[in-house]
């Protein structure tokens, strides 16, 4: 658990916001490298940002009423454009026709509604004269690499990333959260990847605490984190290091892209994004859940309709989420368990007819209710020894509570039990 953060355990749901240039080729965040565009081609793109609908206050807005709790926004991405007005570069928000520090208007919304601010922050940056190409910049396969490396200084990039934090965790009030991205020594599909050498890690996260003791950092530096991101796949298990479970975020995406990405059709239904973050919260996990807004600025109306589904869903179940985790308890095929003192939550991933039958808790359980209507559910303990009949169920192993359940299934995209647990057996 991080101690001086139980914020981030208790949220347990956030979003992240992909945007910048990127967002006007609307081809996905690493056009530029995919492409393998230029500088000077992608300059094309710093002339026109013009987001004349961005308005924080309603991406804040949004986040709430999906149930998130943290935002965390690309203050710049591998590109190099940055969205605030850094003293450090001209390749920045106030230089283009947007002509503002989109970041301080982005921590003021979020500031008012209540939310906690998060940064992303790229150590890669492919606008930069001093980071030198390799496997993964978009000029990695220019017949004269050699030669264009030859007057790059990777000491004074990471003098300029340094500075560049510096910036944004100075001069915007306390920050949160700081997602750093990413790297990449080492790697076996780019050559001269770069890690903590390159970056100085241990320096600048030193820096990082300094300037904002309460903040959460994750785990891309090259070097231990606050949390680990698992990336578009949901563990398995809940996640261990050295047999001891570690903190971690699921990031992911509505259809695959981080940024606006307009012809990607492949959005995740509202029942399977709900699945995801019940998934993960009953394995100890966080979901961090990705929009990336469009050219102008607004959340693209697909977005918004999967984020209004979310909270339609939170609105009726947020109390097995907020604030709840893993049990020591096995939920049956088909369903999740999470737990928060002494309420266990049981969610259905698939509606069973009229039984479902818990192994362990026969006993263990004072009242049951569905969750979205505080209906009662009627608890039994099936004989383990009673033969099927005609109309008669068999028995079920010794110990197992069943509850039975109406027939027709509640109208929200996941179903939950909540299960009062006796005093006596609320640790498993």
């Amino acid at each position: 658990m991080i101690k001086h953060a139980p914020w981030f355990e208790e949220a347990r749901f956030g979003m992240f916001v992909h945007w910048g240039l990127y967002a006007l080729p609307a081809r996905h965040e690493w056009v530029m490298n995919r492409e393998e565009i230029g500088v000077e081609a992608y300059e094309q793109y710093f002339r026109r940002f013009d987001p004349d609908l961005y308005d924080p206050r309603e991406w804040a807005q949004a986040a709430r009423n999906a149930g998130m709790k943290y935002v965390v926004l690309t203050t710049k991405h591998h590109d190099g454009f940055c969205l605030w007005d850094s003293a450090l570069t001209d390749y920045k928000a106030t230089n283009t026709p947007a002509g503002r520090d989109l970041i301080q208007l982005y921590v003021e919304a979020l500031r008012a509604e209540g939310l906690k601010v998060g940064f992303y922050h790229s150590l890669i940056d492919w606008h930069h004269p001093d980071f030198t190409i390799d496997g993964v910049h978009p000029q990695r396969n220019a017949a004269d690499v050699e030669h264009l490396n030859s007057g790059r200084d990777m000491a004074r990039y990471r003098e300029y990333l340094h500075g560049q934090v510096r910036e944004l965790l100075s001069n915007y009030g306390t920050i949160d959260y700081l997602f750093f991205d990413f790297s990449y020594a080492g790697h076996p599909d780019f050559w001269g990847g770069k890690g903590s050498k390159d970056w100085d890690s241990e320096a600048l996260l030193a820096m990082v605490r300094e300037l904002q003791p309460g903040i959460i950092v994750n785990d891309r530096l090259d070097i231990p984190g606050d949390f680990v991101t698992p990336e578009q796949y949901q563990p398995a298990a809940p996640m261990m290091l050295d047999g001891v479970p570690v903190t971690w975020e699921a990031c992911q995406t509505l259809n695959g892209s981080w940024g606006y990405d307009r012809d990607n059709l492949d959005y995740k239904s509202v029942d399977l994004l709900i699945r995801m973050l019940v998934d993960g919260v009953s394995k100890g996990g966080n979901l961090l859940l990705n929009v990336g807004p469009t050219g102008r600025g607004n959340l693209d109306p697909r977005a918004l309709a999967s984020l209004e589904g979310i909270g339609e869903w939170m609105k009726l179940h947020s109390r097995a989420i907020y604030g709840a985790g893993p049990s020591a308890w096995t939920a049956p095929p088909d369903a999740r368990y999470t737990q928060r003192g002494d309420r266990l939550y049981v969610h259905l991933f698939a509606w069973p007819f009229e039984y479902v039958h818990l192994p362990g808790l026969a006993g263990k359980v004072e009242y049951a209710q569905l969750l979205n209507d505080a209906s009662e559910v009627f608890l039994r303990e099936v004989d383990p020894e009673q033969q099927a009949m005609n109309m008669t169920p068999g028995g079920q192993p010794a110990g197992t509570l069943t509850i039975k359940l109406p027939v027709q299934r509640p109208d929200v995209a996941v179903p939950v039990l909540e299960l009062f647990l006796a005093p006596e057996t609320v640790d498993g």
